[in-house]
């Protein structure tokens, strides 16, 4: 699968910082409808000085499991809260690059827009791939938004100031929600479609729930 090569990964905080509002212009929201295809998931876990990456990949909407992709690196950039993609970014380049397939469109274990800078990890992997990206994040990061109804399907809004970053979803009944947003080339709507068909039973969506299973194996 192609990677574009568009900075290197080891850089300073402020290069980091300046990376990441370049990119920013390059961010695009579009509809996306998706029937029928190929959907990948991407997660990494992090353990003795090592990130573990995996990709898993599913056909659409049978959920399917098509190929899976397990990557390792020495962990090359510190935890700093907003530039998350500089961490997990290298190990998740060289699952992508050892890819057979590809994907339709891409779920991360992370934020899309629903960040400081509109670039989460979604985003800033979605640009580089150039492929649809969506972030479906277990935790809160940015923005502001009223907790949903207790059932599946139900969600509200994020927003910062006049802008609406993403969806707080209930993938299933009276359990936590999942913090879904936009990265590339699809919009929130369609974002939360996806996600939510891709539920099975469990908080995460099934591409994700594996994505996360191989990167812990």
């Amino acid at each position: 699968m192609k990677f574009q090569n568009l900075h290197p990964w080891s850089l300073s905080v402020s290069q980091a910082l300046e990376i990441q509002n370049i990119l920013r212009d390059k961010i695009k929201l579009k509809r996306f409808r998706f029937d029928h295809g190929l959907i990948a998931g991407a997660d990494v876990n992090f353990k003795d000085k090592k990130a573990i990456g995996a990709i898993v990949l599913l056909s659409f909407p049978e959920l399917v499991l098509i190929e899976y992709v397990r990557g390792v690196t020495t962990i090359g950039y510190p935890y700093i809260p907003g530039l998350l993609t500089f961490r997990e970014g290298p190990v998740l380049e060289k699952c992508f690059r050892n890819l057979k397939h590809q994907p339709d469109v891409i779920i991360f274990d992370g934020q899309g827009i629903a960040h400081p800078r509109n670039m989460g990890i979604a985003t800033h992997m979605g640009i580089l791939l150039d492929k649809p990206s969506i972030g479906c994040a277990k935790s809160w990061l940015w923005g502001r938004y009223k907790e949903p109804a207790e059932y599946r399907g139900a969600f509200s809004y994020i927003w910062h100031k006049s802008q609406k970053l993403g969806a707080v979803l209930r993938t299933k009944d009276k359990v936590k929600p999942v913090f879904v947003s936009p990265g590339y080339n699809i919009d929130i709507a369609s974002s939360i479609d996806v996600v939510l068909r891709c539920s099975r039973g469990y908080r995460l969506p099934e591409v994700l729930r594996l994505a996360h299973y191989y990167s812990k194996i």
